[in-house]
């Protein structure tokens, strides 16, 4: 069987002006990760990131530590299929439908990082929103066309694939969202509880056959358990 590695980038730059940028501790998660598969042994035979620079500079801070313990890559593909949705795009067009229920959440929203935990909340109220598919809004991309984004990019690697392929995907949580859903039936909502948890370089494993595919293993993050720094556990 072949395998598909997926691989959350590492913190990116919350409550910044620019959140497409790794913060100081997603560059080292994402190094930390690159020396723990390093040591696993594993080796890739493609390497395909999303178009976001999280996503891709996850990935070369990734790759290089492989490379400096001697481990042959593959030049990072790129393919838009695996970018994340666009949340403020999401927050922007349902935003104001909440306000009457939630009068305070533009300023949450605003001030994101000082109200981490309601905005959180108020963010899980409009994803429900969203993949409910009841408030579709012209010109935001629905939930259902995201998931056919992300199936469209499962499907191309699986053609591309030989049969014991070891594949590296650089992606987001959202994008991992979409594939647990595609893969293993799961309710959109409870797609999202388990989205919530997804920590930044974690790894989630698919095994194919063909066209078939499973889930093997979901969100380990050992790599930075081991380190005993609990700062490098992140959710966002």
């Amino acid at each position: 069987m072949g395998s598909i590695y997926l691989i959350r980038h590492g913190q990116a730059s919350f409550g910044a002006d620019d959140y497409d940028v790794l913060s100081p501790v997603g560059v080292r998660q994402a190094e930390v990760l690159g020396s723990h598969l390093a040591q696993l042994g594993l080796q890739f035979d493609r390497c395909v990131s999303g178009e976001l620079r999280r996503q891709q500079h996850t990935a070369t801070a990734a790759l290089a530590q492989l490379e400096a313990a001697g481990v042959g890559i593959p030049a990072l593909q790129v393919d838009a299929a695996f970018n994340e949705f666009d949340a403020d795009a999401v927050i922007r067009a349902l935003l104001p439908d909440l306000l009457p229920e939630e009068p305070e959440a533009l300023h949450v929203l605003r001030n994101a990082a000082q109200n981490r935990a309601e905005f959180q909340r108020l963010f899980a109220r409009l994803i429900g929103r969203w993949i409910s598919g009841e408030q579709d809004k012209e010109g935001l991309q629905s939930w259902q066309g995201f998931v056919e984004q992300v199936r469209g990019g499962l499907d191309r690697l699986l053609a591309d694939a030989g049969n014991k392929d070891s594949i590296a995907v650089f992606t987001s949580g959202g994008t991992i969202t979409a594939l647990l859903h595609l893969i293993t039936g799961v309710p959109p909502a409870n797609a999202f509880e388990l989205n919530w948890q997804i920590v930044n370089t974690s790894l989630s494993c698919l095994k194919f056959r063909g066209s078939q595919v499973s889930l093997a293993s979901f969100n380990s993050h050992v790599h930075l358990q081991l380190l005993k720094a609990p700062e490098l556990i992140t959710y966002r």
